[in-house]
């Protein structure tokens, strides 16, 4: 479900950019519209493919699948580079472009800073204008489109040739019930925090970006910080809680191979390495600028505690996943 939802947006993203490269084809290559072209036609290949096969186990012409699989990989992992390069491109572009007069921006352009020749393309009609701003805030889908598709594609080369011993594990599925006991209590909260993240956001990003008094961006910056602070100490006292209650709990703990779940573990560790390097980085700068104010205060304890929340968390995710069901 998830994978095909970041494959809708993805398709999405790919019209925008034949729509947007179109507009250019007497001064752009061809191979720049056929790219995203053949793109779109690999996302509903794959997607189509993970849909009917994610599941299986297979057992024949072991190589030669281990091969496809791990060939659709870095496949995956390519275009994710790719995804990623652009974006940041482009957004170094925009700043570099807000930054300095047009004449400048386009003398460094031809000097070697440019990208590609789209640069050199006027987009001056509004449909163009709409097919660019759009494609750009569609990276984010494919870029995790990508991910989920190269997780979902490893644990299957994982798979292949393995058996399962349908007697050793007692599979139980799990009633979800919304308004029972404690879940629509959690769903709740949930759904606030997320609101109001989204609301600060957009009010930080607003007077950060619009506002040229420093004393407004100095109360967006503090509002932000604050209301981070909040999230991640409640964070990490549920995670404490959590580990705290799987003490009392009498389950065994599942110490079988898993493809999934050792994948799972890893990916965790893997994203929570970037967030300990810049809660890092972020503290040894505090730590050396001068003068110490109160937003560098709240940036340092707003550090700190990401690193706390995330090594919690972690904690807690990788001792409930290997648990035994109830």
């Amino acid at each position: 479900g998830g994978l095909i939802l970041f494959a809708i947006f993805s398709l999405v993203m790919d019209v925008f950019k034949i729509g947007y490269y179109s507009s250019f084809y007497s001064c752009l290559s061809a191979i720049k519209i056929i790219y995203p072209i053949v793109q779109a036609i690999f996302v509903v290949v794959q997607t189509y493919f993970l849909w009917v096969s994610a599941k299986d186990c297979i057992h024949v012409h072991l190589n030669v699948t281990r091969c496809g699989l791990m060939l659709t990989l870095t496949t995956n992992l390519a275009v994710w580079m790719s995804a990623v390069t652009d974006e940041s491109v482009h957004k170094a572009h925009s700043k570099l472009k807000k930054n300095m007069t047009e004449e400048i921006f386009r003398w460094l352009l031809k000097v070697g800073m440019r990208s590609s020749s789209v640069e050199e393309c006027n987009c001056n009609s509004q449909i163009c204008q709409i097919f660019k701003n759009g494609y750009f805030w569609l990276y984010p889908f494919n870029i995790e489109y990508s991910l989920f598709a190269s997780a979902m594609v490893y644990v299957m080369w994982k798979n292949v040739g393995r058996f399962i011993d349908h007697h050793s594990h007692h599979i139980q599925r799990l009633k979800f019930r919304l308004f029972r006991r404690t879940f629509f209590v959690g769903i709740m909260l949930g759904l606030i925090i997320l609101v109001s993240g989204l609301g600060v956001l957009i009010l930080y990003e607003v007077q950060v970006n619009s506002s040229t008094e420093s004393s407004k961006k100095s109360q967006a910056l503090t509002m932000y910080y604050i209301f981070n602070i909040v999230c991640l100490s409640l964070m990490s006292l549920v995670c404490i809680g959590g580990s705290v209650i799987y003490r009392f709990d009498k389950r065994d703990m599942d110490r079988h191979k898993n493809p999934t779940r050792t994948l799972d573990v890893a990916l965790l560790m893997g994203a929570a390495l970037g967030q300990y390097a810049i809660s890092y980085y972020s503290i040894v700068a505090i730590v050396a600028s001068t003068p110490r104010d109160t937003i560098s205060a709240l940036n340092l304890t707003y550090a700190l505690l990401m690193i706390a929340q995330h090594t919690f968390q972690n904690i807690f995710i990788i001792e409930g996943l290997h648990r035994q069901p109830p």
